[in-house]
Formats: structure tokens, C-alpha cells, sequence
């Protein structure tokens, strides 16, 4: 579960930097602060948040 997480975090954040350097434009979504990079963003950082957590839980069980 762990490395999929880390996957699909990775693919996040390169789709989030895809679309903040305008890569997307072609297909009508904004280059920079657009609605894609703030989703991407919010995704990833409730990756980072659930893997804490779940670090945390494991941590206080041994």
C-alpha cells in the first residue's frame, strides 16, 4: 500500500507541475495556479497527511 501511495503522489505532483508550466493549454486548462494544480496539490498533501498517520498508529501499536 505504501509504494502506491508513493506512486501515485509522484504522478500527482508531476501532473501538477505538467499543468503549472502550461503543458495542458492545448486542452483548455490554465497555465499556473489553475483548478488542476490546486486539486493535484490537495491530493498529495492528503497522501503526505494519511501516511503520517498511519506511521504514527503503527508506531504507538509496537
Amino acid at each position: 500500500m505504501a509504494k502506491v501511495l508513493e506512486i501515485a503522489g509522484l504522478g500527482l505532483v508531476a501532473i501538477m507541475t505538467l499543468g503549472f508550466v502550461g503543458v495542458f493549454v492545448p486542452y483548455g486548462i490554465k497555465n499556473g495556479t489553475s483548478e488542476l494544480f490546486w486539486g493535484c496539490a490537495g491530493a498529495t498533501l492528503l497522501i503526505i497527511v494519511y501516511r503520517k498517520m498511519k506511521n504514527k498508529k503503527e508506531e504507538v501499536n509496537r
